[in-house]
């Protein structure tokens, strides 16, 4: 089977095999059989009660909003004086964002370039590939989109959705799969060889908080599109998406282009590691440490070490 009739025949099939898997997962959670209906408007409480804690997350309350909201306009405004910096320098930056779906990528990525000059600053979040793309060197259609001088660019999910939801989802082959891990590395040495910064981000968040946030699209009349059919199918196939994460992170975490992880299940503490992180890693002029801070290690850190789901 072709790279461009698999991709087809995963499109069709994605409706049917949502209906097949069905809206209510049955799982266990701490030696009971439990039930989740994504069509019932009441959350069942053993999601509600581990909302935040799933996952071994290390922390039982979210960050304050006022701490948050502090912190956050600090670290932007050190931002603004980050673009400002490779403007005069021309610099090149790239952050991928990877995760489950729901973890928070979107969010992540508009606090991040919220008072960006949105010239300059782009987040790439590309559709389903065209048939002349599916054809194509399977990296050139996220080449297309890479930084000029001066440019920031935000990938909203990357090259690795073959190292995750196309294995999973069955939309490539084993052996793209594993030509993908093998290729990954040595694509990513070209772009850190070529003096771009590099950023991998992979946002990590438990079971019962996808879940929550899958209620709640589900049941908003603002955000109800967000929920998709690969969602629904992805609900019961959560130790399959694991497997995936684990074998791309393990084969794609090198010391040219290292994964940061950061625990999402508190999005606001995620959102300010993130930003963080990336403001430790370029000198700028203005930068200013003590008001970064310094990173939360039960928060965000490197490779398979940080994930523990």
């Amino acid at each position: 089977m072709t790279t461009r009739s698999r991709a087809a025949l995963g499109e069709t099939q994605m409706a049917s095999f949502a209906a097949e898997y069905g809206r209510v997962l049955e799982l266990p959670v701490d030696g009971e059989m439990r039930r989740f209906d994504i069509d019932d408007p009441d959350l069942p409480d053993w999601v509600d009660d581990n909302v935040l804690t799933s996952g071994d997350y290390p922390y039982d309350e979210r960050m304050d909003r006022d701490a948050y909201n502090d912190r956050l306009r600090a670290l932007q405004e050190q931002l603004v004086l980050l673009q400002s910096h490779i403007g005069q320098s021309g610099e090149r930056i790239i952050a991928v964002f990877e995760g489950r779906d729901a973890a928070g990528k979107g969010g992540t990525i508009s606090r991040f370039r919220q008072y960006l000059n949105p010239r300059n600053a782009r987040a790439v979040a590309l559709p389903k590939p065209s048939d002349r793309e599916r054809g194509q060197w399977y990296f050139q259609r996220y080449v297309d989109h890479f930084p000029t001088e001066s440019e920031i660019i935000a990938f909203d999910r990357s090259w690795y959705n073959r190292g995750g939801v196309e294995p999973v989802m069955g939309f490539c082959t084993p052996e793209q799969h594993t030509a993908f891990l093998g290729d990954a590395p040595n694509f990513e040495r070209i772009i850190v060889d070529e003096g771009i910064h590099f950023f991998k981000f992979w946002l990590n968040i438990g079971r019962e908080t996808q879940l929550k946030r899958f209620h709640d699209r589900r049941h908003s009349t603002l955000k109800h599109w967000k929920l998709s059919d690969i969602d629904i199918v992805g609900m019961h196939k959560w130790d399959d998406y694991t497997r995936a994460r684990n074998r791309m992170i393990a084969a794609t975490h090198t010391r040219h282009a290292p994964w940061t992880v950061v625990r999402f299940n508190d999005k606001r503490r995620g959102r300010i590691e993130v930003l963080r992180h990336i403001l430790t890693a370029i000198p700028f002029e203005g930068r200013d440490m003590a008001l970064i801070g310094e990173p939360d290690p039960r928060i965000v850190g490197e490779g398979l070490e940080m994930l523990d789901d």
